[in-house]
């Protein structure tokens, strides 16, 4: 079975962790629903990084912080990547980990201009993307979303495959060794409630209640995660993606 590591790039807050666990739990938990019996490291990329790439596939999670902060842990996550590719590994970017893998691999990240995306957002399968089939192009794909940054300019020869009005580039991919997608699997809609109410003030009045009001709606983590894996050349994930819609 392959090996995967989960590069850590934030902590949930303390005070949200004994309801909802901390990320690498949240990540694991959609792993094994997606591909059982899966080997999953983790290590905080804040404090350490791998003594060496020992792992057939890095995902990169989430974070509070932008990729543009002058960090030094973001340089010395952003070369353990390459060293990474270099050596053959897959690299699966999530949010915080979607828009590092466009800044600092040729395009370009910064606040947009629509401010705030939080809740369930919906998107949309760009029809060009060969490895999905038609039935999955057509499905609109709903996953919950917090973030304030948005890629605004590409790698070259990078592919968007999701996307919508408010997020164009939702998610690419990059040769065959990398794919990410800007909105949280991970996430359960309880924590983006309690997220959401954390940040009321600073989302503003009506964004905060779209993001409330959109909760309700079903979730397509398992299938994206799904597809991810499908493009890096997993093997027993296709079930899991057409489990995932015969569920909605």
């Amino acid at each position: 079975m392959p090996t995967l590591t989960i590069l850590r790039t934030d902590s949930v807050m303390d005070d949200f962790q004994p309801e909802f666990g901390d990320y690498p739990q949240m990540f694991r938990d959609l792993i094994e629903r997606v591909v059982p019996g899966m080997q999953v490291d983790e290590i905080d990329a804040r404090v350490a990084l791998p003594s060496g790439v020992n792992s057939d596939f890095y995902l990169i999670t989430g974070s509070r912080h932008s990729v543009y902060d002058d960090l030094p842990w973001i340089s010395n996550l952003v070369d353990f990547l390459r060293t990474a590719l270099d050596a053959g590994a897959k690299i699966i970017g999530i949010c915080f980990g979607h828009q590092l893998m466009a800044h600092f691999f040729g395009g370009e990240v910064g606040p947009a201009d629509a401010g705030w995306g939080v809740g369930v957002h919906t998107s949309m399968v760009n029809t060009e993307t060969p490895w999905l089939n038609d039935s999955e192009k057509a499905e609109p794909v709903r996953l919950l979303v917090s973030h304030k940054d948005q890629v605004k300019e590409l790698p070259e020869q990078a592919q968007v495959y999701l996307g919508s009005d408010f997020c164009p580039v939702g998610g690419f991919t990059l040769g065959s060794q990398i794919v990410t997608v800007q909105g949280h699997p991970e996430f359960e809609p309880g924590y983006s409630r309690a997220l959401m109410n954390f940040r009321r003030e600073i989302l503003g009045e009506t964004t905060w209640q779209q993001g409330m009001d959109s909760l309700s709606q079903a979730l397509d983590s398992e299938r994206v995660l799904a597809w991810m894996f499908r493009f890096l050349e997993l093997d027993g994930v296709t079930s899991a993606a057409e489990a995932a819609v015969e569920q909605r």
